[in-house]
């Protein structure tokens, strides 16, 4: 991952990389050699580059249209037009909200991309919210239309959060939070865009204090050597534990615990990490003889109302903005990367998929999508993990085999992670 010379906009200059864990939002490399043949083990070119806005600065290289800049976020000044909106999972009747938008400049990140997820940072009040977007450029210089990457609001009560459809109109199209490029397409430049809405006759604005994207370009399947590792002794970070099995049955319209609950149970536990987790107010709607509620709080507050679960991985991490860390999608190289920011006491939720056999000691057999916490490595270069599947809270500390690791988190999800940091609570 780590190739310090490119810079995240609105990230700390590269002369003080070298002693900042927020290095690891500088993004921009490429190494390996040619594919080894079919079936074979392979070191390959990986593609990645990471671009975010957060500064005052920032905010300020895009183009700002009924927007403005304050605090190191953008509002909204002041309406450029109205939209009518029909919630489906509302009360089904449209309503008119006045809007603001700030679009980037066109990023270019030096090679030709496949995927980018998006990710952001907001608040949002009643009858608030934000629409990301995204287009590509191809190298021959064609535009393609504006992909909407999701729909989001931090609450339920006024707008239902949600991914939008597919959009497969021109040579793009969208798998739930991902744009893919269509076979053999890649997009030479990419624009997000951010559009601020309040329904009219109302005075609150969304905030969005950070927005950006990961580029990626990553071979799928096959198997990859196990990175060297760069540990010289064990760490581990105390990161708590907790258990999604023992949520099965809770709340069917949140996806009913259990399995489908890996996502937000990560999260907490990497918001309990910081010392950040939801306060007992804003869980009081749980049922009392629930254990860890703030669990049923991160799958209600991340769940996605089209996708109907609560998996979607920016919306995990756009719900632990809300909680006061800052936190984003983004994709590893390897494993070599997560052994820096763990030194610096920076836990990850990392996004993994296996068959049987493939995951020595998992309390699952397989899983098409599963997510966990990486909270540390042995001095061999180990992964120590919390895997929130296991029955009891007893059991979700697990270690886990480098070169199995690596198998079933960069061929299968391209080494995706959330990044959560926090700061003194």
């Amino acid at each position: 991952m780590l190739a310090l010379g490119a810079t995240g906009i609105g990230s700390t200059p590269p002369a003080a990389a070298a002693d900042d864990p927020a290095a690891a939002d500088r993004i921009h490399a490429t190494d390996g050699t040619a594919a080894a043949p079919e079936g074979a083990a392979r070191d390959v070119v990986r593609h990645l580059d990471l671009r975010r806005w957060s500064t005052g600065g920032a905010w300020r290289t895009g183009r700002r249209e009924g927007v403005r800049v304050a605090a190191a976020a953008i509002r909204i000044d002041h309406r450029i037009g109205i939209r009518r909106y029909a919630d489906p999972w509302g009360d089904g009747d449209p309503h008119r909200y006045g809007f603001a938008r700030w679009t980037s400049r066109w990023i270019r990140p030096g090679f030709g991309l496949t995927e980018l997820i998006p990710s952001w940072n907001a608040t949002t009040p009643r009858h608030t919210w934000i629409e990301l977007a995204v287009r590509g450029r191809t190298g021959s210089g064609a535009t393609g239309s504006w992909d909407v990457l999701g729909r989001w609001a931090a609450g339920d009560r006024s707008f239902h959060r949600a991914s939008p459809s597919r959009q497969p109109d021109d040579f793009s199209r969208v798998n739930v939070d991902t744009l893919v490029t269509d076979a053999h397409r890649r997009y030479a430049a990419w624009q997000l865009r951010v559009t601020l809405l309040r329904r009219v006759g109302a005075t609150a604005s969304p905030t969005v204090r950070s927005a950006g994207a990961i580029a990626s370009r990553v071979p799928r399947g096959g198997t990859v050597h196990a990175s060297a590792t760069t540990m010289r002794r064990t760490v581990e970070l105390d990161v708590p534990r907790w258990s999604q099995m023992v949520h099965e049955g809770e709340y069917p319209q949140y996806d009913g615990g259990g399995e489908a609950w890996c996502s937000p149970t990560s999260v907490a536990m990497v918001l309990g990490y910081w010392h950040r987790l939801p306060k007992p107010r804003q869980y009081a709607w749980v049922n009392d003889a629930y254990p860890a509620p703030w669990v049923d709080h991160g799958a209600r507050y991340a769940y996605d109302y089209r996708y109907e679960g609560a998996g979607n991985w920016p919306f995990n991490t756009a719900y632990a903005g809300t909680l006061g860390v800052d936190a984003y999608v983004t994709r590893l190289r390897s494993l070599r990367p997560a052994e820096r920011l763990i030194r610096h006491g920076i836990p990850l939720v990392a996004s993994i998929a296996f068959g049987p056999g493939e995951l020595d000691g998992a309390p699952l057999e397989s899983s098409p999508g599963h997510l966990l916490v990486i909270r540390g490595f042995t001095r061999d270069g180990r992964v120590i993990v919390n895997d929130p599947a296991a029955d009891h809270a007893r059991g979700v500390r697990r270690v886990y085999k480098r070169r199995q690791f690596e198998n079933v988190w960069l061929p299968t999800t391209g080494g995706t992670v959330y990044v959560l940091r926090g700061g003194p609570s």
